[in-house]
């Protein structure tokens, strides 16, 4: 019998960073998957605005509305009862007023019944992030690369290079744990620049190619699983290649149906031989 893992809650992530200890994030974005993460022993799920690419085929994270990341997140929550869930307020969710940003986090908190929201930017949302923590919203920053911001950044490229650059950083992040946020995702940064940030920070911090001393590390599930291969960051590592595993088995199936293979009698619906023939012998008849 599997045993069941414990839910874990804010307190004890702030316990873990004290220790030492680290924490595992990954995304899912249905209910299968996330049945499949919560069997392990990870302790956050993150319902991100990635599914824009990995699940419905845009090439940014920036088509994908609340509506759809509710619907998401609440498949998520019914397969994963017993881990922490983080879902994405997407973009233009938040930016447009700070009140708009309260009733959109509300919204996802509510209907899908999530753990805590999660949103991009450092001092140019940390307003906002304060509203929506004094509202009773639990919520995780994000800095760095930041997706949503892509078309400002000059694409999927990593930031912090410079000194400006990653004075800038730990700028946000200060601003961001003086604004309430219970953690912070650190992506695409340099590892010393992540690793001041993580020192300095009293709230734990979360990685996505921003190197081993983070307080946790999270991963797009579908890159480690090797079910994306559009492209492949250089942070990502494959412990998978499910994909290849997938197209084995749709060519196996295809094949075996255009061969008469599939289904055998060991998969069909079969009746005694005596009923057989008089079913047989009606419906012959009535034809």
């Amino acid at each position: 019998m599997e045993q069941i893992k414990k839910k874990l809650t804010i307190p004890d992530f702030f316990i873990m960073k004290e220790n030492g200890k680290k924490f595992t994030m990954v995304t899912a974005y249905d209910y299968a998957m996330a049945v499949q993460v919560n069997k392990t022993e990870i302790e956050m799920i993150l319902v991100g605005d990635s599914a824009a690419m990995v699940m419905l085929g845009y090439q940014s994270t920036l088509p994908i509305d609340l509506d759809t990341m509710i619907i998401l997140a609440k498949a998520v929550v019914r397969g994963a009862p017993n881990t922490f869930i983080v879902g994405d307020l997407p973009f233009l969710s938040y930016e447009i007023s700070v009140e708009k940003a309260i009733e959109n986090a509300g919204r996802l908190i509510k209907e899908a019944e999530i753990d805590c929201v999660k949103l991009e930017g450092g001092t140019r949302i940390a307003d906002t992030v304060a509203a929506i923590v004094k509202a009773g919203i639990p919520v995780m920053g994000h800095i760095g690369l930041t997706p949503q911001s892509i078309s400002q950044l000059g694409g999927f490229r990593v930031q912090g290079k410079n000194l400006f650059a990653a004075e800038k950083l730990l700028e946000d992040a200060l601003a961001l744990e003086e604004a309430g946020a219970s953690s912070i995702v650190l992506e695409g940064m340099p590892n010393p620049v992540a690793q001041v940030i993580t020192e300095t920070l009293k709230i734990p911090t979360v990685g996505i190619g921003a190197g081993p001393f983070c307080d946790a590390q999270v991963l797009v599930i579908h890159d480690l699983l090797g079910l994306f291969d559009r492209f492949v960051p250089k942070f990502v590592k494959k412990y998978a290649h499910i994909g290849q595993d997938i197209y084995k088995a749709l060519s196996d199936f295809d094949k075996e149906v255009k061969t008469g293979v599939f289904p055998d009698l060991e998969r069909s619906y079969n009746l005694k031989e005596d009923i057989e023939k008089e079913i047989i012998r009606h419906l012959k008849k009535v034809k």
